[in-house]
C-alpha cells in the first residue's frame, strides 16, 4: 500500500468533483475550497469523516475492498481510476513482472494490415513489434537500441510528434500511471517517467494530477525525409487479455497525407 500516493489521488479526485456531479446541492457562493468537502465524500461513501480525513493524510490503515468500492462510487471514478485506486491501496494483485510475448495472432495481423502502418506497445510504451510500413514511415526500429524503441523517447528525439503535444503527454501520463501502480519496482519505468517529466510540462502536470483516463485517439505529424509532413490519425486498440496495445496510423482519404501514405506504401513494396 502506498499511503502517500493514495492520499494524493483521493484529494485530487475530490477537488475535481463539483457537488452537482455527485447529486449534492451546488451551494454556489458558499464554498471556500475547490470541489467536494471531505465530510461530503465521507457521507457519500458511508465512512466516518475522521477515517476519510486520515486517508487523505496518509495516516489510515489499508481500506477494505468494500470501502474502496464505496469511495469509487462517491467520487464517480472511471473504471481505470477505480483500478488505480485499488492498486494504490494494495488491494489489487500485482501484475506479473515477466515480459509478455506479443501474441502470434497480433503478429500475423500486423503483417496483414497492408497499407496501414502499425506497431505494438507494452505497458511502458516500448515498441515491441511493428510492420514494414511503420518502419518505412517512422524509423527502422530494428536499428535502434532496445531502450530507444519507446514512444516517449521517440517523441523526445523528434522522430514523431502529436498535433497538440499536450494530448500525447496526457495520454502517456495516464498509461504510465497505471503501469507504475502495477509494477512499482520497475526501475526502467521510473527512469523513463523522470526523464519525460523533465521534458514535458504537460506530462509533469498530468502525472502530478494522477490522470489515468485513457485517450484512445490522437493526431500525429510525422516528417518523412522523402514524402514530407504527414498528418495522421493515431488509433489505439487494446489486445484482449493482454497489456499490449496495437497502434494504427491512417490518413483521411483525399488529403495530401493520404496520397503520401499511398506513395510510401508503393515504394515499400
Amino acid at each position: 500500500m502506498n499511503k502517500r500516493e493514495l492520499a494524493d489521488f483521493l484529494r485530487r479526485r475530490r477537488e475535481e468533483r463539483r457537488p452537482g456531479d455527485v447529486g449534492l446541492p451546488d451551494g454556489a457562493g458558499r464554498r471556500r475550497t475547490p470541489g467536494l468537502r471531505r465530510e461530503e465524500v465521507a457521507w457519500l461513501a458511508g465512512v466516518s469523516t475522521n477515517y476519510y480525513e486520515r486517508l487523505e493524510q496518509a495516516r489510515a490503515p489499508r481500506p477494505s475492498t468494500q470501502v474502496l468500492a464505496a469511495l469509487g462510487t462517491a467520487l464517480k471514478l472511471s473504471e481505470a481510476e477505480g483500478e488505480h485506486l485499488a492498486r494504490l491501496a494494495g488491494q489489487a494483485p500485482p501484475a506479473p513482472e515477466a515480459a509478455e510475448p506479443v501474441p502470434e495472432g497480433v503478429l500475423r495481423l500486423l503483417d496483414r494490415l497492408g497499407p496501414i502502418p502499425a506497431y505494438v506497445v507494452n505497458e511502458r510504451l516500448d515498441i515491441v513489434a511493428w510492420n514494414a510500413l511503420a518502419a518505412s514511415l517512422i524509423t527502422d526500429f530494428s536499428k535502434l537500441p532496445r531502450e530507444e524503441r519507446n514512444s516517449l523517447r521517440l517523441s523526445m528525439r523528434g522522430v514523431c510528434s502529436a498535433n497538440g503535444e499536450n494530448h500525447f503527454a496526457r495520454q502517456a501520463a495516464a498509461e504510465l500511471r497505471l503501469a507504475a501502480a502495477r509494477h512499482p519496482d520497475d526501475r526502467a519505468l521510473v527512469a523513463l517517467t523522470r526523464e519525460y517529466v523533465e521534458f514535458s510540462r504537460e506530462f509533469a502536470e498530468s502525472w502530478r494530477d494522477h490522470e489515468v483516463r485513457p485517450r484512445p485517439t490522437l493526431r500525429k505529424r510525422i516528417d518523412h525525409p522523402d514524402f514530407g509532413p504527414l498528418d495522421l490519425d493515431c488509433q489505439t486498440l487494446h489486445v484482449p487479455g493482454q497489456k499490449h496495445r496495437l497502434i494504427l496510423l491512417s490518413a483521411e482519404p483525399g488529403t495530401p497525407s493520404h496520397k503520401a501514405l499511398e506513395d510510401l506504401t508503393t515504394a515499400a513494396e
